[in-house]
């Protein structure tokens, strides 16, 4: 239906002739300079988004009213809290909404059985039930945080109206729950009109997802390994790219329907992808570190860098992966050739090696770094195979990790406490009549935005977003709505605010007032069958609302407030944290856990860098780079170590470096020292090993030593623990 709808629109202005005008206004640039184009000129994502929204809320709410249930503004309320950008987010949030209310509601009934005589006895209970849901939601990911955050506010939802009434708590409850089925059901059903054939758009927006990301990391790949400086500064990019395709996977899964793990494929690439763009960061340490002007390196580069540019078209394009596979085993072929022609001839000089034997082990070096990203790229072209020719077979599970922040989920549950607690004693204090409402959207708005990483500014656009929402129900409640006699009328009146609120949602500048303004509206207008709302219900019912999402933005900018610098401290000292635990003897990491997790704080300093990061953000990042770059060759160090196959004097060399490295303080240097004394070593033994296997082993501890030598010195004032961190 959606499809048809925007061919008719376009074939209405081709016929108008304002076609030319539509495909200029489709420019994101020339869209910037238009005031308010978002709302005048939409694109039709957002308007089909809009429509959707707009036509699952009206039907619920008249469904409801026709009904006769008691609010019907929480069936629209519903509709607009699951509503997403795509049916996958959709789905999942009305998943995990029905699970967070259901637990929610329990634990209301449960307050409100125990403590409906004791206020001071509730509100303190209610405060840590919401101090628990809210500490745990920011230790998971995407819509299952926002189950828990859900099951916080609906007990406060749940109980707030029957404290007052405790022998209704039954069918306040079950009254609640029906209008949020009667909400999820609404839109499931009107979006299922507007997104046909959803399993395979999803597989082909896997499929483009991945082509883009890896086309876009191999051109990259062939500029850092040419030595291209600003390929470094391309990663960024597409790190955030790597970190949003992978949470968007889980959404694509839900539109696939029955599971074939296309999804479980689709994040092992991207997890392989992500260690691709770090060892590429790490060459570019190597590039600077050793001798690269060779005739055999510079010929080894040239042919694995025309692989790699001309990956996107012919990813584009369609070739067969085995064709792929067969031209990119054919560069690590030449890869391996070139380092066992440099050992043969290396092995003919013992035990007297010539004066250019240092030459020809950084060859070997760089040789082994970039066989080692084509493997890596090998894996990642499998991965993505895999995700268009996966059977149900399939039995592949795959999952990846990222930053758990316990200290901002331990702020986070102080600020719910606080935020309940506040609201609770304004309203005993008080005694105002709408005081319970005024609490239920404080712990609303609380639960919401507690998991965001810097509450202070989305919860101040969401407190503008409910004023716009006031300010347009003032007109809705005394002139238009009632004047409507009928159902159809009524729904064309909130058509228009409505539509408005949507396409508000899908534009990024404005997209939290968008929210606000949806869910506010329905709540202040209180649409019922007969009457109409007076002025001082209305007055009294909105200012409660209005008034309880600026407390809770009052709570989140005084109690425990987000602070950039604190930020980025605090981030340091886990990266450098769990830069020690990787040199411990009983732990081994995964490679893929460690580079997503960095990803994941990259990502995070990045956001808080706004546009244009000042010198501090970027020697941060710098730092932050260099950890995660050393602790990939720390996790290679430790899986060299578990093969046994190196000499015991080079094992015990790397033993005490990763001892070393376990008491990592960066204080003095000693370490950098100690990384240095044990690759002085190891060259030596293999400039008179006769054991190809061993003298291949060695090579691989020279490389990864080199490689954390070099970024200890280059990053000695980020990686001194004993000291804060003052940027230069």
């Amino acid at each position: 239906m959606s499809d048809s709808i925007v061919s008719l629109t376009r074939s209405l202005f081709t016929r108008l002739g304002l076609h030319h005008i539509v495909k200029q206004l489709q420019n994101p640039n020339t869209r910037k300079n238009i005031p308010l184009a978002w709302l005048f000129f939409p694109t039709m994502p957002a308007l089909r988004f809009a429509f959707c929204a707009t036509t699952a809320s009206i039907l619920a709410v008249i469904i409801a009213m026709w009904l006769e249930l008691d609010d019907p503004a929480w069936a629209a309320m519903c509709v607009w809290i699951v509503a997403q950008g795509t049916r996958g987010e959709s789905l999942s949030k009305s998943k995990w909404r029905l699970v967070g209310t259901l637990l929610g509601t329990i634990m209301g009934f449960t307050l409100v059985s125990a403590f409906y005589q004791q206020p001071w006895l509730f509100f303190p209970c209610l405060g840590i039930w919401m101090a628990i849901c809210c500490t745990l939601a920011v230790l998971t990911r995407n819509f299952r945080s926002y189950a828990l955050v859900l099951a916080g506010y609906t007990a406060t939802i749940i109980a707030a109206p029957a404290i007052a009434h405790p022998d209704n708590i039954f069918f306040i409850s079950m009254s609640r729950m029906t209008y949020i089925a009667l909400g999820v059901v609404c839109e499931s059903v009107i979006s299922n009109l507007f997104y046909p054939n959803m399993a395979s758009t999803a597989r082909r927006n896997i499929r483009n997802r991945l082509r883009v990301i890896l086309s876009d990391v191999s051109e990259n790949m062939a500029g850092l390994i040419s030595g291209d400086n600003e390929a470094f500064i391309r990663s960024r990019a597409i790190f955030e790219q790597l970190l949003a395709a992978n949470n968007q996977i889980e959404f694509l899964e839900n539109e696939m329907g029955p599971r074939a793990h296309e999804g479980e494929h689709a994040r092992a690439a991207l997890a392989t992808i992500s260690v691709i763009l770090a060892h590429g960061l790490g060459m570019i340490t190597r590039l600077r570190t050793i001798q690269t002007d060779q005739p055999l390196f510079r010929k080894t580069v040239s042919i694995v860098s025309d692989f790699l540019t001309t990956l996107r078209a012919r990813l584009h394009a369609d070739t067969p992966v085995h064709e792929l596979l067969h031209d990119l085993r054919l560069a690590r072929a030449e890869c391996r050739q070139q380092i066992v022609n440099i050992l043969t001839q290396e092995m003919n000089t013992l035990p007297n090696p010539t004066t250019n034997a240092d030459a020809l082990l950084d060859s070997r070096i760089l040789h082994n770094s970039l066989n080692e990203i084509l493997g890596e790229l090998e894996h990642a072209l499998r991965e993505y195979d895999a995700t268009q020719h996966a059977s149900l077979k399939d039995r592949f599970r795959f999952r990846i990790q990222g930053h758990l922040d316990k200290k901002e989920a331990f702020y986070n549950g102080i600020r719910a406490f606080t935020t309940t607690i506040g609201g609770g004693l304004i309203y005993e204090c008080t005694a105002w009549p709408q005081g319970l409402t005024f609490v239920t959207y404080a712990t609303l708005v609380c639960g919401l935005f507690g998991t965001r990483e810097n509450p202070v500014l989305v919860t101040w656009q969401f407190f503008i977003g409910a004023l716009w929402a006031a300010l347009v129900s003032f007109f809705l409640t005394f002139l238009a709505l009632p004047t409507q006699p009928v159902y159809e009328t009524f729904a064309a009146t909130l058509a228009v605010p409505f539509i408005a609120g949507g396409l508000a949602m899908r534009n990024p500048s404005t997209a939290i007032q968008g929210v606000a303004f949806t869910l506010v509206l329905p709540a202040v207008l209180h649409p019922v069958n007969l009457g109409r709302t007076d002025e001082i219900v209305w007055f009294n019912s909105t200012s409660a609302t209005v008034l309880g999402c600026g407390f809770a933005t009052l709570c989140f900018s005084l109690v425990l407030p987000f602070s950039n610098v604190d930020e980025r401290r605090y981030m340091r000292k886990i990266i450098l944290k769990d830069l020690r635990n990787l040199a411990l003897d009983n732990q081994t990491s995964s490679m893929q856990n460690w580079v997503t997790t960095n990803i994941d704080r990259l990502s995070r300093l990045l956001r808080h860098a706004g546009a244009t990061p000042s010198a501090t953000i970027e020697q941060y990042l710098q730092g932050a780079f260099a950890s995660m770059t050393i602790g990939i060759d720390l996790i290679r160090l430790q899986l060299l170590l578990q093969r046994n196959q190196l000499p015991p004097e080079a094992r015990k060399k790397l033993e005490i470096v990763m001892h070393r490295m376990s008491q990592f303080t960066g204080r003095y240097g000693r370490t950098a020292r100690t990384t240095r004394i044990a690759m002085k070593t190891l060259r030596t033994m293999e400039a008179s090993e006769f054991n190809i296997t061993t003298r291949i082993e060695l090579t691989r501890a020279i490389t990864y030593l080199m490689l954390i030598s070099s970024e200890l010195d280059a990053n000695a004032a980020f990686l001194n623990t004993s000291q804060p961190f003052k940027a230069l």
